[in-house]
């Protein structure tokens, strides 16, 4: 279904029955309302909300997180790693096993998540290209715009030599030290752009205690807080409680040839962080369970005020990250590791009847802003390039995309080091066409080779299916105007 103002949505498959977000429409309209018995609204529309009192527009409570890749998850099966927070959004609400960003560096990916654009179009290319002010609009215009109080809460992440003035936003809390990353511990902060002394020395508790002081300061509207952590970005400081928590882990489930992993003169050099990569990864998780305990304190004090069951929570990753695999480190790559994100909702029953589901349709980092919209009521500005998950949280045998193009712009210093490209991911292959070099096109069946070790590109098959998925590639690049 295409939205009238021109932004995307799966297409509905019972189109006749009314969802929620055309009922807020209908209530945000008195002569509408009168057209619709209360009985229909209750029976049809807000029942099990209505029951507890919960009706009228949903909180949003949106959780980001730095190089959390897919598999680093209780709920996903990691061997070790204790998310029981992260696990309960899931397990209350739907997981989406095959999520994606379009881009898989920090700064063009959180640009993706507020603008629902693709990094060509949003202009925050890498890290080092600027976010625009003139040019780029975010959600949160659309949530003050209908009532809402909002807040942005942490990591932001993109270059410009500044902070945004981001309209829309009530509260805006971040930190610019270095190159925008903040530190773990005694981060200077700045509120509403004025610099103040961190309360708190572990940076993962002092964003979330600003975040629970905007909860509880708030109630008589409904909010939406977007709370990005510093986490789990390197340097992997974990909160001195929690430090040396896994040194003991079984690391055999990393891939075989993490252990032989060498990048920079027999040190073991990984972004930034001198020593063995199978250490530091002990130490990225440990911060990820501090996180993870963070995430339940946001989820105890929504349930102790009881807005839970009336508050829409996303909990994300930015990008992936590669631990070894294909003898690489951190992400910028096009590979599974790099490009796939924890990505899971929790929201009123309105929107999610049955708890735990686990969907296998691919959604995109792009996908989240009018999604958000579309949950509210509130319209999904043309400009977006992303398409409403809605329809799948509605029913699960909606369909998904078929396909979608991955984008890399050089990037330096870190990225420098990796060839620009494009790639078109479909349920079953991924094309990767690679860009100022001579590196040969790369094709893979994920469902034979999840791991892409196989490169079927020179193969007579391969050639077949590599043809038609460049034409394919061509045509959405054309279709969504980027760069190619």
């Amino acid at each position: 279904m295409i939205h009238p103002l021109g932004g995307k949505s799966y297409r509905r498959l019972n189109e006749s029955k009314m969802s929620r977000r055309h009922a807020l429409k209908v209530i945000g309209s008195a002569a509408a309302l009168a057209a619709f018995s209360p009985a229909i609204l209750q029976n049809e529309l807000f029942a099990q909300e209505e029951s507890r009192g919960l009706t009228g527009k949903p909180n949003v409570v949106f959780i980001l997180t730095d190089d959390h890749r897919w598999d680093c998850l209780g709920a996903m099966g990691h061997p070790f790693l204790e998310t029981p927070n992260m696990d309960r959004i899931a397990n209350e609400g739907v997981l989406f096993e095959n999520a994606f960003v379009t881009t898989s560096i920090c700064s063009p990916s959180r640009a993706s998540f507020l603008t629902g654009q693709y990094a060509s179009v949003h202009g925050v290319r890498n890290n080092a290209t600027p976010w625009s002010e003139e040019r780029n609009r975010t959600y949160f215009e659309q949530f003050k715009a209908a009532g809402y109080s909002t807040a942005f809460i942490g990591k932001w992440h993109m270059p410009g030599g500044t902070l945004p003035q981001l309209p829309g936003v009530d509260l805006f809390v971040s930190f610019t030290k270095k190159d925008g990353q903040g530190e773990y511990y005694d981060c200077p902060l700045f509120v509403n752009h004025e610099p103040v002394v961190s309360r708190k020395p572990y940076i993962t508790e002092e964003l979330t205690d600003y975040a629970l002081e905007f909860i509880n300061n708030n109630k008589e509207n409904p909010f939406c807080i977007y709370l990005s952590h510093k986490a789990v970005h390197h340097d992997w400081k974990p909160p001195k409680h929690l430090k040396g928590h896994y040194d003991d882990a079984d690391l055999s489930h990393l891939a075989p040839e993490s252990d032989k992993y060498n990048t920079w003169t027999n040190l073991n050099w990984l972004e930034g962080t001198m020593g063995n990569m199978h250490d530091t990864y002990k130490r990225y998780c440990e911060c990820l369970v501090s996180v993870d305990e963070q995430v339940g304190r946001v989820i105890d004090t929504l349930e102790q005020i009881g807005e839970l069951d009336n508050t829409i929570i996303v909990y994300a990753g930015d990008n992936g990250y590669l631990w070894g695999e294909h003898r690489l480190y951190a992400k910028h790559y096009p590979y599974e590791e790099s490009i796939r994100i924890p990505y899971m909702i929790r929201a009123p029953r309105s929107f999610v009847p049955d708890r735990g589901r686990r969907l296998q349709q691919m959604v995109l980092n792009i996908d989240h802003a009018p999604s958000l919209l579309d949950m509210a009521g509130l319209d999904i500005p043309g400009s977006m390039q992303g398409e409403s998950f809605l329809p799948l949280l509605e029913n699960t045998e909606a369909p998904g995309r078929e396909s979608w193009v991955y984008e890399l712009f050089k990037d330096f210093p870190f990225g420098g080091r990796v060839p620009p490209h494009k790639a078109l991911r479909t349920e079953r292959y991924k094309f990767i066409q690679w860009q100022a070099c001579n590196k040969e096109p790369e094709l893979y069946d994920l469902i034979r080779d999840p791991r892409e070790k196989n490169n079927l590109i020179q193969s007579e098959q391969g050639k077949s299916i590599a043809l038609k998925l460049e034409q394919e590639l061509k045509k959405k690049i054309n279709e969504f105007n980027l760069i190619s």
